[in-house]
């Protein structure tokens, strides 16, 4: 194992250029470091610190899983974010030294998730509270790293959020469904000593807390649309408002500002600034608010929405400029154009999305509501981006103003999988989740089907088409891939495998094929006998999900559950060069036609860009 370490570590590595994502699901998620030089957030396992200046971006590794939350420290020495684990197994807390881009300490008593963290204002302790499964409430010393004391966190119902008070280290509240409480910490017999919180008959979940800067008044913004206003020396409800006009969604985030007013952001994309005397709503912003951070002195905020956008928004009159897009879910696939490499696309969900690769920036967006994306590809001509969704329907959108140029109906009972298109632009291969490749001829005025090639059992998972536009290979979760004649609609051969088959790719001469599947191998095959050549084990951990090669042959690129991105040689069958372990899985990667981008996507909705090491042979 030490020298299989030893081996990884001398590898080198690729060089990042640019990651697009934003976990925005992630409750106050989004933070501006008091320095005012790095915006720190989420994505996936990874906390991600962003130059404000110029973008550039640095990654906090620790988790094994999705962050759940997240949390700065006064002063911004400190980072601390929570993850979640499945059921049964701890869920860490780590605190990250600001500086030093380093771990501080890793502290390890909640289960299955940790719901909100929090730091005192002198930097001594941190709060960490779990979740539903767990239902603790921790102090921690940050300085050795130890466990003072652990508490229920509530008698009746679950917490969803925990908030120190500004002028004491040993006094925060929590909050959440049926419970509202504050706690003082009691060093000498390592305990925490709580106080319901008097609302008579008003009964409110809580979703987010905000303590005034003399620490007199508490704040809960609530999932009923409503503040109540608590008076934390009587521990008493003082008031509740609005009384008629609620937040729609409930409110998310709530700011108390110097002056007094609050900064209310709901569920429903509302941002609003209130008043003692006047709730108005004053701008809606496209999906929930999730995060709002102060930006600098000239009255800007930075707003992070569920939706995965951040805003800069003009406190002054409210108007929000986009700072950047991302995809709020899995990514299911990547398509390059053939004869450009200054664009791509992904889809995820709902929509397509267009995307200029030497900046990073959204360029279009086609949206189908209520269906999901799987897959999708450019036209080799280049005049169209063609997609498979999950209702079955193949759509063609015209890529320079997203306007719909074919729909062909009922192309598979059971959702599209997967789709390729022939060099000429005349044809259409597509595979199905009920197991059927299907041939369509595109026709100036429509389409027509060509043939239905059933020899599957399950899912189609990856198409590819020899450059000659005759034959294309289709891989199954069924464990085979069969070589296909698409002049006759024929079945050639076959090769059979113990795995679900991923991916599969032609190599230069097209005389082999390459697969990758759940057996977490890369398998070498003669097409013309189906015979296996050479098999390389890809991955420790986790099916290779995807897998591209370059046009010249020498090189190319897995990805899988193991979250790590590998760089081949053909035909050494060694491992070049390997990307830094990313947030998620990966689902799907792309090499650009010259050879200098390399795209890979992650299950967390990450896009991810590396310079690719190997230029083009001549």
């Amino acid at each position: 194992m030490d020298a299989k370490d030893d081996e990884a570590r001398s590898i080198p590595k690729l060089k990042l250029e640019a990651v697009i994502g934003f976990n925005g699901r992630v409750p106050f998620g989004l933070k501006l470091h008091p320095d005012k030089k790095y915006l720190i957030y989420p994505l996936g396992s990874l906390v991600i610190l962003k130059r404000t200046d110029d973008g550039k971006q640095e990654f906090l590794h620790g988790h094994s899983n999705n962050v759940s939350c997240i949390s700065l420290s006064k002063s911004g020495v400190y980072i601390a974010s929570g993850q979640v684990n499945v059921m049964a197994v701890k869920a860490p807390v780590i605190i990250w030294n600001y500086a030093a881009r380093a771990i501080h300490g890793q502290l390890l008593l909640h289960k299955a998730k940790v719901e909100a963290v929090s730091f005192s204002p002198n930097e001594k302790y941190l709060v960490s509270l779990g979740g539903q499964d767990d239902g603790s409430i921790v102090v921690w010393n940050i300085d050795t790293k130890q466990a003072i004391c652990k508490s229920s966190a509530s008698t009746y119902g679950y917490c969803l959020t925990v908030e120190f008070f500004h002028t004491s280290d040993n006094i925060f509240a929590s909050a959440g469904s049926g419970t509202l409480r504050i706690w003082e910490l009691d060093l000498t017999n390592r305990r925490i000593w709580p106080t319901d919180c008097r609302t008579g008959k008003l009964k409110r979940t809580v979703k987010c807390l905000e303590i005034s800067e003399c620490d007199q008044y508490m704040f809960c913004g609530t999932t009923s649309g409503d503040i109540m206003k608590i008076n934390t020396r009587l521990k008493l409800l003082n008031n509740c408002g609005p009384a008629r006009a609620k937040f729609s969604g409930g409110i998310n985030v709530l700011k108390v500002l110097n002056s007094g007013d609050m900064l209310i952001g709901t569920g429903s994309g509302t941002l609003a600034l209130c008043s003692k005397n006047n709730f108005q709503t004053v701008r809606r912003l496209e999906n929930g608010v999730t995060s709002v951070a102060f930006s600098d002195e000239g009255g800007q905020l930075l707003v992070g929405t569920e939706g995965a956008q951040m805003y800069r928004v003009s406190f002054e009159d409210f108007k929000a400029d986009l700072l950047c897009t991302g995809h709020r879910s899995t990514i299911h696939d990547i398509a390059i154009p053939m004869s450009m490499s200054q664009v791509f696309a992904t889809c995820s969900e709902e929509d397509i999305r267009l995307w200029r690769i030497n900046k990073p920036k959204e360029l279009m967006r086609l949206s189908v509501p209520n269906v999901t994306c799987n897959t999708l590809c450019f036209m080799s001509d280049g005049h169209g981006i063609i997609s498979g969704w999950s209702d079955g329907k193949i759509r063609m959108f015209d890529p320079k103003n997203g306007k719909p140029l074919l729909i062909i109906n009922n192309s598979h009972n059971m959702g599209v999988t997967t789709i390729a298109n022939t060099r000429d632009s005349k044809k259409i291969v597509s595979g199905g989740r009920e197991g059927q490749v299907r041939v369509w001829e595109l026709q100036p005025q429509g389409h027509r089907l060509l043939d239905t090639l059933a020899e599957h059992k399950e899912t189609v998972t990856c198409i590819k088409i020899k450059s000659d536009d005759t034959e294309c290979v289709s891989a199954s979760t069924d464990g085979t891939c069969i070589i296909w004649d698409l002049v006759r609609c024929v079945s050639l051969q076959r090769v059979i495998a113990n795995t679900l088959f991923r991916a599969v790719c032609y190599n230069l001469d097209e005389h082999q094929i390459i697969t990758s599947g759940t057996d977490r191998k890369i398998t070498y095959w003669y097409v013309l006998d189906g015979s296996s050549i050479r098999e390389l084990e890809a991955s420790q951990s986790g099916a290779i999900n995807t897998m591209h090669i370059t046009n010249d042959g020498n090189h190319f690129v897995t990805g899988g559950e193991d979250k790590q991105l590998k760089v081949w040689d053909y035909t050494l069958g060694d491992v070049t060069h390997v990307g830094m372990p990313l947030g998620a899985s990966i689902t799907s990667t792309k090499i650009c036609s010259n050879n200098s981008i390399l795209v890979c996507a992650t299950a967390d909705g990450g896009v991810w860009q590396w310079r690719f090491p190997h230029p083009p042979s001549s």
